[in-house]
């Protein structure tokens, strides 16, 4: 297996992550997902990455423990805060944005990566349907990747480029749908709602812009 054909994927169990899980094992990619347990009160999606990995009959699958949320202060962390609703309001970062968590994920697929042997880094980040965050934005990966390049032993010995595959960076939640029906993603193991509860809250952002894209493509969402 040539480092081009291996893969670390970040996988929270949602379904932008199981997109591109199923994206990569479907093209050919030796899989490492990663799932990161940051204190997220939406924990309900661990479960569900568990089952797309058997789903998929991923080879490696990392579980790790890493509490942003005694460092952070966010919505998406403290059930005590309010969730919002509307998305992004007037290019103001909702107070669902976890700070510099994207960063911290990479960097820790990053690590897997290269002692991995592996050069490909793929992320579920959006930048159409998304919330505001300013770690899902093109500018931010393209600076990952070039920090990658620069910040590891791989690439400043070796040469070694790393790639941030984020293949629906672009897409809306309709093309999402659509897209991961292409790659067979079992939508029912997915969890989207940030709530954390036993069902999904269908107000909350994640609920909301699920609910958008399902309903766009035309879909009936089987996780309900």
């Amino acid at each position: 297996m040539t480092a081009l054909r291996r893969a670390v994927v970040l996988l929270s169990g949602g379904m932008d992550s199981a997109t591109c899980l199923a994206e990569a094992v479907g093209t050919g990619r030796h899989v490492h997902a990663l799932t990161v347990v940051y204190g997220q009160r939406h924990a309900r999606e661990i479960a569900s990455a568990r089952a797309l990995v058997r789903h998929f009959r991923v080879p490696r699958h990392t579980i790790l423990a890493l509490p942003l949320s005694q460092l952070v202060r966010s919505s998406l962390t403290d059930a005590g805060r309010a969730l919002p609703s509307g998305g992004s309001r007037g290019g103001r970062i909702p107070s669902t944005y976890v700070p510099a968590r994207n960063t911290v994920l990479l960097a820790l697929a990053l690590a897997a990566a290269e002692t991995d042997g592996a050069r490909e880094i793929y992320i579920g980040a959006n930048a159409i349907d998304y919330s505001g965050y300013p770690d899902c934005r093109p500018a931010f990966l393209q600076a990952f990747e070039r920090m990658a390049q620069r910040g590891t032993r791989a690439g400043a010995e070796g040469g070694a480029r790393f790639r941030i595959r984020a293949p629906l960076l672009r897409l809306s939640k309709e093309q999402i749908v659509r897209r991961g029906e292409r790659w067979g993603v079992p939508w029912k193991l997915t969890w989207s709602c940030y709530a954390g509860g036993r069902r999904p809250c269908g107000t909350c952002d994640a609920c909301r812009l699920r609910a958008k894209g399902f309903r766009a493509a035309g879909r009936v969402d089987p996780a309900l």
